[in-house]
């Protein structure tokens, strides 16, 4: 049954669970075939309703502190294999409660907080998040090897043997990545920590890993993981990619408001805003597609920019073409939105926040969330 988008509400982030249960029997298949573990990382999908989903699949979590590793306790029914920057005393109770491994991301982290995990009532595994220096990510804001990155410790900043406690390394050097790269940086990691290996009991290789990506070299990641288990001692590895889960399982649905036209320029005003709700498209930056319409500018056809309903100026992207002129009340169907954009969004203007449903072939169209006033006064209070 194909998707009826005249009965989804707009602005609405629509997932359809086929398609993120075709991703999750992908990656069940890959944890299986290399003999690893891969966790879902909350930081790039978080929908909490579609956990028991995917708890059907996978069975871990990856969380970025104290909000995210209470998710996983309470929805992916799971502790968490918790990283972040910098933990806080505040709430680094809720963090040792939560997880089942904690990675600290420098020395002086670890040294404060090790006496509470080894004082805690329950085994917590202790790792660092190291910095091999050599990334493939090309956007700086996304390169956690940037120079004078603050994520991750230097070889050179760690003596010939790990600080006692330590038993796992974690790296994240890849952004939507595919397995050549993981190949490259692991070249790097080894040449830098491989002295280290043989004493630990596992090894995060963080998220990036775009495994679900159509393309993506399935038969190249899973050996380069067994040759890498095999050479260090069946070293138990682990992977938390966030957009792998969500790849192209879903849409952002809106609605043309208003169409202005400014020196020839077209430009559809939608009830969503880039910044707002998609600001990867701005961050990355990338054009995402827009279904039915034509992703580059077509002589002769209507053709407009997007506009999004936020004060920022640069709150548009453009310009696609479309077969027939657009009018006020149109649906504008933006692909591949359920990674990384509610995680992120905000409701910035007071903009009205879009809807989170869920597609089920057999079902159809199910509301999930929705938000109004009083979601976005209260965040203010």
């Amino acid at each position: 049954m194909s998707i009826d988008f005249s009965k989804i509400p707009t602005p609405c982030y629509l997932i359809e669970e086929e398609l993120l249960r075709n991703n999750l029997q992908l990656i069940k298949s890959v944890q299986e075939q290399a003999g690893i573990t891969i966790i879902l990382a909350f930081k790039g999908f978080s929908m909490w309703r579609a956990f028991p989903i995917i708890r059907e699949y996978i069975t871990g979590a990856a969380a970025s502190g104290a909000c995210e590793a209470k998710l996983a306790s309470e929805e992916m029914k799971t502790l968490a294999h918790t990283y972040s920057a910098a933990f806080q005393q505040s709430d680094f109770k809720d963090v040792l409660e939560n997880s089942s491994h904690i990675t600290f991301n420098s020395l002086t982290q670890l040294s404060r907080y090790l006496p509470d995990i080894q004082n805690f009532s329950r085994k917590i595994s202790v790792g660092l998040r190291v910095n091999p220096e050599f990334s493939e990510v090309e956007t700086a804001l996304y390169n956690p090897c940037s120079p004078g990155t603050r994520l991750g410790i230097l070889a050179e900043q760690l003596g010939s043997v790990l600080p006692e406690g330590v038993e796992g390394l974690h790296f994240h050097t890849l952004c939507e990545s595919g397995a050549e790269d993981l190949v490259k940086t692991l070249e790097a990691f080894e040449a830098k920590f491989g002295k280290y290996l043989a004493n630990l009991k596992w090894i995060n290789m963080g998220g990036g890993h775009l495994m679900t990506r159509k393309g993506y070299d399935l038969d190249l990641l899973i050996n380069t993981l067994k040759a890498f288990k095999q050479r260090w001692n069946n070293l138990e590895v682990i992977l938390e990619p966030g957009s792998a889960f969500a790849w192209e399982t879903g849409v952002l649905v809106s609605e043309v408001v208003d169409v202005v036209e400014t020196k020839g320029i077209k430009t559809a005003i939608l009830n969503i805003s880039f910044t707002a709700h998609m600001p990867d498209c701005l961050e990355m930056p990338y054009k995402p597609r827009i279904r039915g319409a034509y992703q580059d500018a077509i002589d002769g056809k209507p053709t407009y920019r997007m506009g999004g309903n936020s004060c920022l100026a640069g709150d548009y992207m453009g310009f696609w073409s479309f077969d027939d002129v657009l009018n006020a009340g149109d649906q504008v169907v933006f692909e591949d939105m359920i990674h990384y954009t509610m995680v992120k969004s905000t409701m910035f203007n007071g903009v009205h926040h879009p809807s989170i449903g869920i597609w089920n072939e057999n079902k159809g169209f199910k509301l999930l969330r929705s938000f109004n006033f009083d979601d976005y006064k209260n965040r203010m209070a």
